[in-house]
């Protein structure tokens, strides 16, 4: 039987990366209708700094731990990568680009947490071990997955068209592809540098969870420092007002739907899941969102699905299922070591218990002789004994 403590985690991931998915979609569209991806980002962490506080403050009331000084600045340096580094550069990238590619090179991102977890040993990669080649091998065909999926097309799969199709999202499209010009050095450039910045933040997370256990209030300040420093920088580059103005329905919605669901909800699912995961087991599906995106694209904007798109995200599903294969025995390993460990303890406090009760009821050196001498002289001479 699946244990929730297993499950639950998977879910949380799925549910982000299906999140993650909505926003890349939705934020094109916003940017491609004329939005800035600077004011984008500010909006988004404003409304993730306004969706998490309730959450915060009832669950983590009477939980919370003390908010040092140290843990502030944790927290700040989460701000810098997770949110303004992080997305800044992201969102510029996508603009420069389009969301299949911005997609596709996010899947860097299971190799460099790999890669930065090892070196800060927070993850150990055990090469010798089955668990730790499973991890490896597992995050090279679940990035290599990813780039099939991404770079190589072949022939259409005859599944036929979407019954559902969404007409507005295609018109905005179709009008804004003469107007808006990619910058295609650019855009990878930014989304590469973007998943890196993304990578340092689950290092820093990881550090900060050990010490402060409270993820809602961690996402808390952390989107409320990076309102303030993605609003300065917005307001830097642009100081018209109408560029501020959310009169469209779409950047409206756009800008509540990255904050809430992509920002408050995705930074507690990730900070939780990290806590009791880790890093790498929380980087390693941002490739499904690759598989999420092909299919909503199919489904609302009507385009082919071709052969690469099946044997990338097969790659994918194989790669995810090496990984998570590696870290379920790694912990059951961990969990089976430290059980021995705490049996050897018990039997050396068994061992020293008993040879202390043993001691205890022993007779003082003192007495014992003073008895044997007692007996020995019964008149005051000591007679020798006879052969």
């Amino acid at each position: 039987m699946v244990k929730s403590r297993d499950l639950l985690p998977s879910l949380a991931m799925v549910l982000v990366q299906i999140g993650y998915a909505g926003m890349n979609i939705t934020s094109k569209m916003a940017m491609e209708s004329g939005m800035k991806p600077l004011i984008l980002v500010a909006y988004r962490q404003i409304f993730a700094t306004i969706a998490t506080f309730p959450v915060a403050f009832f669950l983590e009331r009477k939980t919370r731990p003390k908010i040092t000084l140290r843990v502030l600045v944790q927290i700040f340096f989460c701000s810098i990568t997770g949110v303004t580094g992080n997305q800044v550069l992201y969102f510029i990238g996508l603009q420069n680009s389009s969301p299949t590619i911005a997609c596709a090179l996010t899947n860097l991102l299971p190799a460099v947490t790999f890669l930065l977890a090892a070196i800060f040993r927070q993850e150990a990669v055990g090469i010798r071990k089955a668990s730790g080649q499973a991890k490896v091998i597992g995050t090279v065909v679940c990035v290599a997955g990813a780039m099939v999926l991404s770079f190589y097309h072949g022939h259409t799969i005859g599944i036929g068209e979407s019954k559902i199709h969404w007409a507005y999202a295609q018109n905005i499209t179709n009008h804004s592809s003469d107007s808006n010009s990619s910058n295609f050095f650019l855009g990878p450039f930014m989304i590469m540098a973007a998943a890196v910045s993304w990578a340092v933040w689950f290092i820093i997370q990881t550090k900060m969870s050990e010490t402060f256990a409270a993820p809602y209030t961690s996402t808390l300040l952390m989107c409320l420092m990076g309102s303030i420093e993605c609003g300065g920088i917005a307001l830097i580059s642009d100081h018209k007002l109408a560029d501020w103005s959310l009169s469209s329905p779409l950047r409206l919605i756009s800008a509540i739907y990255a904050g809430v669901v992509a920002s408050a909800l995705a930074f507690c699912l990730m900070s939780w899941a990290i806590q009791i995961k880790g890093p790498l087991y929380v980087s390693v599906f941002s490739p499904l969102l690759l598989v999420v995106v092909a299919v909503f694209s199919w489904t609302l904007l009507e385009e082919k699905l071709y052969t690469g798109t099946f044997m990338g995200s097969a790659l994918v599903v194989i790669g995810l299922y090496g990984v998570l294969w590696g870290k379920d025995r790694e912990m059951n390993e961990n969990q089976d070591h430290e059980e021995k460990q705490k049996k050897v303890k018990q039997q050396h406090k068994v061992k020293s218990d008993f040879k202390e009760d043993i001691e205890s009821r022993l007779p003082v050196g003192g007495e014992g002789k003073g008895e044997a001498s007692t007996s020995c002289s019964g008149n005051g001479s000591t007679r020798p004994v006879s052969p």
